[in-house]
C-alpha cells in the first residue's frame, strides 16, 4: 500500500528540490502503483532511533520536524506546479501528501483517511494546518476526530479533490493536466502558487504587497514579455518557462 519509508521520503524531497532548480522541469506529478497511493509512514530503514524507554523530551518533536513536516513542506515549497494523481487509499501522511499538492486528481476508488486518531495520536505532517484551510475547521475536526475513510466523490464535494475520474483515466488525465501546465508561464505559476499559499496566513496589506512584488518580478521574465507580445499580435503565446 506504498507506506513511505525514510529513504523514499528523502528521495522524493530531493527530486522536488531538483525540479525547482531545473528550468527543463515545468510540472510535477506525484502518483503511485498498486492498490494504494500511500498508506502512511513506514519508519523502518531510517536513522536509528532512541529506544522508547530511553526517549527524552524533544525526541519525537524533532523527528516530526525533520521528517513528516519537511516532507509536506517540500511539496508546498516546490517552485513548479505539483499534481497528485491518487490511485487508491491515501491515509495519514499519504493523505496530507495529496492535500499539500496544488491540484488533486483521484480515481473513483480512491479514499482519504485521517488515520491518526485510530492510533491514539494527533495528526502530523501538517494535517491540522492543511485541512482547516481546505475545508474549514468544523469539517476538518470531523475527519480528524472520527478517522473515517472519505471516498473520492465526497472528498471532491468538500473541496479536497479537483477531479474524480475512472481508474483507467487517472494517468491520462494527470498527464494532460501536467502537459497543460508545462506549456504555461512557469515562473508566473510559481509566483502564483507562493501568493496563494502565503495569503492563507497574511492580512490584506501583506497579501497586496506580496502581489505587487510578485508582479514586478514576473514582468522581468521572458514569458511575460512573450505573453504581452502574443496578445498584441493576436497569436497564441509560446512560453519557455523562463
Amino acid at each position: 500500500m506504498n507506506a513511505v519509508t525514510w529513504d523514499q521520503r528523502e528521495r522524493i524531497m530531493a527530486l522536488l528540490a531538483e525540479a525547482s532548480a531545473d528550468p527543463a522541469v515545468r510540472a510535477v506529478v506525484i502518483t503511485a502503483t498498486g492498490r494504494g497511493f500511500c498508506a502512511g509512514a513506514d519508519l523502518r530503514g531510517g536513522p536509528p532511533a532512541r529506544p522508547a524507554d530511553e526517549r527524552v523530551a524533544g525526541d519525537v518533536a524533532r523527528m516530526i520536524r525533520q521528517g513528516a513536516q519537511r516532507f509536506i513542506a517540500a511539496v508546498m515549497d516546490c517552485e513548479k506546479p505539483v499534481i497528485a494523481a491518487v490511485n487508491g487509499t491515501a491515509a495519514g501522511i499519504g493523505a496530507h501528501l495529496a492535500f499539500a499538492c496544488d491540484l488533486v486528481i483521484a480515481a473513483e476508488s480512491a479514499k482519504f483517511v485521517e488515520v491518526f486518531v485510530r492510533r491514539g495520536i494527533v495528526p502530523d505532517g501538517g494535517g491540522a494546518y492543511l485541512l482547516p484551510r481546505l475545508v474549514g475547521p468544523q469539517r476538518a475536526k470531523e475527519l480528524m476526530f472520527f478517522g473515517d475513510a472519505l471516498p473520492a466523490a465526497e472528498a471532491r464535494a468538500m473541496g479536497l479533490v479537483n477531479r474524480v475520474v475512472g481508474a483507467e483515466e487517472l494517468e491520462k488525465t494527470a498527464r494532460e493536466w501536467a502537459e497543460r501546465l508545462a506549456q504555461g508561464p512557469t515562473r508566473a505559476l510559481a509566483l502564483t502558487k507562493q501568493l496563494v499559499n502565503a495569503s492563507l496566513d497574511s492580512d490584506r496589506a501583506a497579501a497586496f504587497a506580496a502581489e505587487a512584488t510578485a508582479q514586478e518580478l514576473c514582468m522581468t521574465t521572458r514569458d511575460a514579455q512573450e505573453g504581452v507580445a502574443a496578445f498584441v499580435e493576436r497569436r497564441t503565446a509560446e512560453y519557455e518557462g523562463r
